[in-house]
């Protein structure tokens, strides 16, 4: 079967334009999902952090309102608990790309705050997407592009579509106005 890796944000806040900090860090649906996923399908999962520091959840992200109830929140927050991985993840920067057969970065608002300046991230990225190996950006994680840059000090990923959290549902969460960035222009 397949090695995944999985880029996780290190950040436990994201520094907001009037300098507070909005506690964050990964969403845990859009890692808890894919990793059962994968490794209920046989595949191996590898996670790595910049610095390997022992990533965080989104607290907000275990909310019963966001997750359809307390019982899906529950349980969610349990399969985190049981990812053994989370407690003890590769440094980013020792990562070689070429050893993964796909790279997978979940969202929540933390790869705002690291993953979008991050050089090794930044590496994992292009070498992925010059092997033509899957690539899988979820929500916040295309933060993380805009520190790409090829040849020619553009992104290697100018003239690809995706989709990422959008400056209108920023504005639902209520941290538009506060934001130095937003994912996606509407």
């Amino acid at each position: 079967m397949s090695n995944i890796l999985f880029v996780v944000t290190g950040a436990d806040h994201w520094t907001l334009k009037d300098g507070s900090q909005h506690p964050t860090g990964y969403w845990a649906e859009e890692l808890v999902v894919p990793f059962r996923t994968f490794t209920g399908n046989g595949h191996e999962v590898i996670i790595a952090t910049p610095g390997g520091v022992q990533p965080v959840v989104d607290a907000g992200s275990l909310a019963a309102e966001v997750n359809g109830g307390q019982e899906r929140a529950d349980e969610l927050e349990a399969e985190i608990g049981r990812i053994a991985q989370l407690t003890q993840p590769l440094r980013l920067e020792d990562v070689d790309p070429d050893a993964y057969d796909a790279v997978f970065y979940p969202g929540g608002h933390g790869p705002m705050e690291d993953l979008s300046s991050n050089a090794a991230s930044a590496h994992v990225l292009t070498s992925t997407l010059a092997s033509q190996k899957p690539l899988g950006i979820v929500c916040h994680a295309p933060a993380a592009l805009l520190a790409t840059e090829d040849s020619e000090n553009g992104s290697p990923f100018a003239d690809y579509r995706l989709t990422g959290f959008t400056n209108t549902e920023e504005s639902q969460a209520g941290l538009a106005d506060n934001a130095p960035g937003c994912c996606r222009t509407d």
